[in-house]
């Protein structure tokens, strides 16, 4: 039997710029908490095939969506192909209607089965939907409601290096993140704990350039020899999301490592965190500088203890 939810939400941000923001999945980690990595398998202009991993009551689960986009109706329906147990199949809409005055009402429709339709599985689904649906729903309408373009906040940059071991070795390097206290100078304390899937909770210490400590948790999905993609569980304070990935290709030359960081800024704490009169063209520069010397200091002791 096919159950339907139905969740809303009122925003003063205008209905293209919500639209937007959900359009594009690469972006769902830094923007909804839920979401931890999500890997396109097909992008076209208005379909689009992708497999995505993200937290469901306390589980991080994974599944394979097909999305048609409606740029001109603001709608985005969607259908998952592959389902992740408990659930049978998934389907919906994204609906973004503009109202008087330049706000929108936000819809987002769920149409699901589970599997061997018991009532426990049942109701397990719902509290799932009604867990995860408020909170991205949220998370759109803040972001799109910032006085400054969304580009200023929510941002992207990588850092490569070509390491002479192979990418088997650089990824079991960061793979291992238990040895890190170790072998890296910014950090002082990991707790590593790997599930039956290869998922990984990493909570750990580290030093920033100016002796500051911070300590994060951050949910891993890891493929062996190729990728790590992370998501930190609970940002700094001057971020509203942060997520990243390990890439991993063995060459003739050794091992090409690329680190990316996915980094939602929250404008609110930029002076309280950065100092009085601190702009958030500085906090990107602070930003770019702090997270991708970390990943450059990491791939250097990659390379000095690869193998």
């Amino acid at each position: 039997m096919a159950r339907a939810t139905r969740h809303g939400l009122v925003s003063s941000a205008p209905a293209r710029a919500l639209y937007e923001l959900a359009a594009d999945v690469s972006r769902w980690p830094a923007l909804f908490s839920p979401s931890v990595h999500a890997h396109y398998l097909e992008l076209g202009d208005r379909t689009e095939r992708f497999r995505l991993w993200a937290s469901v009551n306390g589980e991080v689960k994974t599944w394979v969506s097909r999305r048609e986009l409606d740029p001109e109706g603001l709608r985005i329906r969607f259908r998952q192909e592959v389902s992740a147990a408990p659930i049978a199949s998934m389907s919906g809409e994204w609906i973004f209607i503009p109202l008087p005055g330049g706000g929108t009402e936000i819809v987002l429709l769920h149409e699901f089965t589970a599997v061997g339709d018991d009532p426990a599985t049942v109701d397990w689904i719902n509290s799932a939907l009604d867990r995860n649906s408020p909170v991205e729903l949220a998370a759109l309408a803040r972001v799109a409601e910032l006085a400054t373009d969304v580009e200023d906040v929510l941002f992207s940059f990588t850092d490569t290096a070509t390491l002479a071991c192979s990418a088997e070795q650089a990824y079991a390097f960061i793979h291992r993140a238990d040895h890190w206290p170790d072998l890296l100078p910014h950090v002082r304390r990991v707790d590593l704990r790997t599930d039956s899937a290869g998922v990984q909770d990493l909570e750990m210490d580290t030093l920033t350039a100016d002796g500051s400590a911070h300590t994060t948790r951050s949910v891993r999905v890891c493929v062996p020899g190729e990728l790590i993609a992370y998501k930190q569980v609970v940002p700094p304070r001057l971020l509203l999301g942060h997520s990243g990935r390990w890439e991993f290709t063995g060459t003739a030359d050794g091992a090409v490592v690329t680190a990316e960081h996915t980094v939602l800024i929250d404008p609110e704490a930029v002076e309280a965190q950065l100092g009085a009169g601190v702009t958030l063209a500085d906090a990107r520069r602070f930003l770019r500088t702090a997270l991708g010397g970390n990943s450059r200091t990491t791939l250097e002791y990659a390379q000095k203890h690869a193998g």
